[in-house]
């Protein structure tokens, strides 16, 4: 048994049935994030993404040349994230000619179209599971020889990353590249948890609001996962960790106040394609930092805030909302704790972290922009 076999043998995570369009080598066993074994030959080398924001791992692996395997993706990272979008368009033209695809979510997935395209494996994040699974996607995708796998950085993205990333590896046959960079992830991980251990920190009361001001609606957070989670182990309590009982969920504006938090984390983006000329906080690469700081105390006006302690004392942030979805988390990590104990975390340097994942794994050169605090501004 070649390197494939026994590493994909050894690895936590993939699903798939098996793939008859795939010219690679050896068919292994191996178990996806939701528990089902599958047999699949590798390495893959035709993929659809089911969405276009898994770019984000594939570049990781797949760095000279992330697209040279991808046939098809759905159409959401343009929209989700148009200038991590447009900064991998300018190196890599080729990707918006790529077929596109609606998501299964919400019903627009064209089978068809993905079976014309003869993809060795599609690739599916695990919150799509249930639409899936009510559409029959699977068996019909297996009648033709068409393998689904699920990976997750969503929804449990910090006990699922590391299983995730080896579900690629062993498709891609990058399992060597997949392990130096969950090895390089619980590194940098460590350098907040390590610290936090040694301390008696008092923990700060956070407030995490998910995709402020892409609404006028008030406030969507996170549970005990997620950003929820990123908060914890950075040395901070998530104040919605009582009140959402899974992964996302809505805190009443009322509930807030009551809690008057510490801090406050907004996450943001350029979705102006989604809502143009919204409310919300364009971070992100090359993101203009008074453009940022200017919106995030904008949204602070809001009622739910007023008097709020952290509005008070400036201790609200703003931050990249696509490290709830990518292996990046560890960043967000220590941009986290850096802003609840700076004190201890004098010495770390978020920005230089992920400038190092960028010149290591990726191959776009690291803009700076992911983050903005009103307490720098102040």
């Amino acid at each position: 048994m070649n390197v494939f076999g026994r590493v994909a043998l050894a690895a936590v995570g993939f699903c798939a049935l098996f793939s008859g369009s795939s010219l690679a080598g050896e068919k292994v066993t191996i178990k996806d994030v939701t528990g089902r074994d599958v047999e699949i030959s590798v390495p893959v080398e035709h993929v659809i993404l089911g969405e276009g924001r898994q770019i984000y791992f594939v570049a990781a692996l797949d760095t000279d040349a992330p697209f040279s395997r991808v046939v098809g993706w759905r159409d959401d990272f343009k929209k989700a994230d148009l200038d991590g979008y447009n900064e991998y368009l300018a190196k890599f033209p080729e990707m918006d000619k790529l077929p596109t695809f609606g998501g299964m979510k919400d019903g627009t997935f064209d089978i068809e179209q993905a079976v014309a395209l003869k993809p060795d494996v599609i690739i599916m994040n695990i919150d799509a599971k249930t639409a899936t699974e009510e559409a029959g996607y699977i068996e019909k995708l297996g009648k033709v020889g068409i393998p689904l796998v699920y990976v997750d950085f969503r929804e449990k993205p910090m006990e699922n990353t590391e299983a995730s990333m080896r579900v690629i590896g062993t498709l891609f046959g990058k399992q060597d590249k997949a392990e130096e960079f969950i090895t390089f992830r619980a590194e940098q991980i460590a350098r907040v948890t390590d610290v936090l251990a040694k301390a008696d920190a008092k923990k700060p009361l956070v407030f995490m609001e998910r995709a402020g001001g892409y609404s006028d609606d008030c406030c969507m957070s996170f549970g005990s996962e997620n950003f929820g989670k990123m908060v914890e182990l950075a040395g901070g309590v998530n104040m919605a960790k009582d009140i959402i009982p899974g992964t996302f969920g809505t805190v009443n504006p009322e509930q807030i106040i009551a809690s008057n938090p510490d801090q406050i984390i907004v996450t943001g983006a350029n979705w102006e394609l989604y809502v143009p000329g919204g409310n919300w906080v364009g971070v992100g690469p090359g993101a203009d930092p008074k453009e940022s700081v200017r919106k995030l105390s904008n949204l602070m006006q809001r009622p739910a805030f007023t008097g709020v302690k952290a509005v008070k004392d400036n201790n609200v942030h703003a931050i990249w909302h696509q490290f709830y979805n990518n292996p990046y988390q560890f960043v967000a990590v220590q941009q986290i704790a850096k802003w609840l104990h700076p004190e201890l975390f004098k010495d770390l340097d978020p920005e230089a972290t992920f400038k190092e994942l960028h010149e290591r794994f990726l191959p776009v050169a690291y803009k700076p922009g992911y983050f903005a605090s009103l307490a720098v501004a102040g």
